[in-house]
């Protein structure tokens, strides 16, 4: 019989769900050429136009009989038995929430949030509405607390957090509230924003035009001429540790965050001490302690002291990527229409020679030479020859490649799994 995975994905309705480290393979089924997806061990099966889930042991743990199927994603899927007809089913078989729904959202601190006819609630994981349908909107729960939004009338609506019971937590509501993160949330009062913690009290009063959510203990917060940054290490408050002449770029990553000021582009560390200045007209986010830094029309990398590792005379006019970013510890560059990877200390490891080329992914790069396509490995060998029109990098251990005008699927190896006529390997 053959085997088919056909995965269809849907917009989570929430903003916020807690999902926990899951196990993800490929394998190939010969009779098909087709690529096996298993998730925590369950693969996704297919009948007609109908869907449902298998284990590795050929047991079943739901028949085909769901119009849409989303990921298994800690432990649960959300499935749909019709278009409208919405709820999750758990890795033994289960309907914790029955199909009922317009829609429902992946759990979070034992809630799943729901919607019908418009309206939002919350089941539990034994299939009740602890928490009816009568939300004009809500978020998902994060801090064991959810935004929701409450009808006062036919034109009013206020936003407060509930707890997972549905009880009210603050009497304070808001013009806008968002979901907390990192125990804290943003609000909206009167036009202006500020920031509570999940005990209702203020960290940043409601008295700024913009605000950040806070991540990583830090928030920025101003107006349309400059954002301050704040920490958040003081629980009860949010202490100010910069003017407000910033405004944020990246999110934080190696312990820098990202920001502009007076139009160029720099680095504060999580004290909001500009430990790189203000001099770039692009940065990146920090990947393995470097990052892509531009100056005109000129890219270069520097580390997280600000100090060069790839001088700023690099190129990007080529179309492929990612430039400049680490993958297995090397950075694709360009320079004179040619494009090479440089090491960690910014030395060039694998020369500039090729038309195009892409960024290496699971120890392999696809990369253009003498008018084909080939892989090289982080050494700079030809791991496949240069014979392919088209090659794209390696994802779950596959590859899509174009052979002599037709569309093949290729692993690690280099063998053929779909399309093949008669093609084993391509190495």
């Amino acid at each position: 019989m053959k085997k088919i995975v056909i995965i269809v994905a849907i917009v989570a309705i929430g903003a916020i769900q807690s999902v926990t480290a899951q196990t993800t393979r490929y394998e190939t089924d010969s009779t098909c050429g087709c690529d096996i997806l298993y998730i925590d061990g369950i693969q996704t099966t297919r009948d007609g136009v109908r869907y449902g889930f298998k284990r590795d042991d050929g047991s079943v743990v739901a028949p085909n009989k769901y119009l849409h199927v989303g990921e298994f994603k800690g432990g649960y899927c959300r499935v749909w038995l019709e278009d409208t007809l919405c709820g999750i089913l758990s890795a033994s078989g289960e309907e914790v929430v029955p199909c009922l729904y317009d829609n429902a959202d992946l759990p979070s601190c034992g809630r799943v949030l729901v919607v019908k006819n418009g309206r939002y609630g919350f089941s539990d994981l034994h299939g009740n509405l602890v928490i009816p349908t009568i939300y004009s909107h809500a978020y998902n729960f994060s801090n064991n607390r959810a935004a929701v939004t409450i009808i006062i009338d036919s034109f009013f609506y206020q936003d407060t957090f509930i707890d997972t019971l549905g009880n009210l937590l603050f009497s304070t509501h808001y013009e806008t509230a968002m979901p907390f993160s990192d125990g804290y949330a943003p609000v909206k009062k009167y036009e202006r924003w500020g920031l509570i913690d999940t005990l209702g009290h203020t960290v940043l009063p409601t008295v700024y035009e913009n605000i950040t959510f806070p991540e990583k203990g830090i928030v920025f917060a101003g107006n349309a001429d400059g954002m301050a940054l704040y920490s958040l290490t003081n629980l009860k408050s949010a202490v100010q540790k910069t003017e407000p002449v910033y405004f944020a770029v990246t999110a934080p990553s190696d312990n820098r965050v990202g920001v502009t000021r007076d139009g160029k582009q720099g680095f504060l560390d999580l004290q909001g001490r500009e430990v790189i200045p203000c001099i770039y007209d692009e940065i990146g986010l920090f990947r393995q302690g470097r990052t892509m830094v531009r100056q005109g029309k000129n890219f270069g990398i520097i580390d997280t002291l600000g100090r060069i590792i790839l001088p700023i005379e690099y190129e990007d006019k080529t179309s492929k990527g990612y430039k400049y970013v680490y993958h297995d510890s090397l950075a694709l560059v360009e320079r004179d229409g040619l494009l090479g990877y440089v090491d960690l200390d910014g030395q060039i490891v694998i020369p500039l020679r090729f038309k195009q080329a892409y960024h290496f992914s699971q120890g392999l790069a696809p990369v253009l030479f003498n008018g084909h396509w080939g892989y090289i490995n982080t050494h700079g060998d030809i791991y496949m020859p240069f014979i392919f029109d088209i090659a794209s990098p390696f994802q779950w251990g596959r590859a899509e490649v174009y052979f002599q005008g037709r569309r093949h699927k290729i692993d690690l190896e280099g063998h053929c799994l779909s399309n093949c006529n008669g093609i084993i390997s391509f190495r």
